[in-house]
């Protein structure tokens, strides 16, 4: 099992950052893929980014590339999502999660946190 709990949500206005931590506990976390989902109030939960078990490679969705950045550091068993110049599309419950496979398809994600608000104001 792996535990997961996300940190760092918050209110914020258009254009603004905001910083999530994902911190893991229980299986050894840099055998794992890590990502970022959304989901926004009556949708789907949709994928946002990606990255290695060490972090050489990430994959981001189209509408937060340039803006989001993922990063790990397996030391501390926390990933991380730099969120820059947000915008109210943005608004979202934020989820890390985990799994074995290069994958982008949140079936396919075995472990999940419990969510993180993060709200843009305009």
């Amino acid at each position: 099992q792996v535990q997961l709990v996300e940190s760092g949500g918050g209110l914020v206005q258009a254009g603004g950052s905001l910083r999530l931590s994902c911190a893991a506990s229980g299986r050894t976390f840099s055998n794992y893929i890590m990502g970022w989902f959304r989901q926004a109030l009556g949708k789907e939960r949709e994928f946002v980014v990606l990255i290695n078990y060490n972090g050489g490679s990430t994959y981001s969705a189209n509408s937060v590339k340039g803006r989001f950045t993922i990063s790990r550091d397996n030391a501390k068993n926390t990933v991380y999502l730099q969120m820059n110049n947000l915008k109210p599309e943005d608004t979202a419950v934020y989820y890390c999660a985990a799994t074995t496979s290069w994958t982008t398809k949140v079936d396919n994600y075995d472990y999940w946190g419990q969510g993180t608000q993060v709200t843009v104001s305009s």
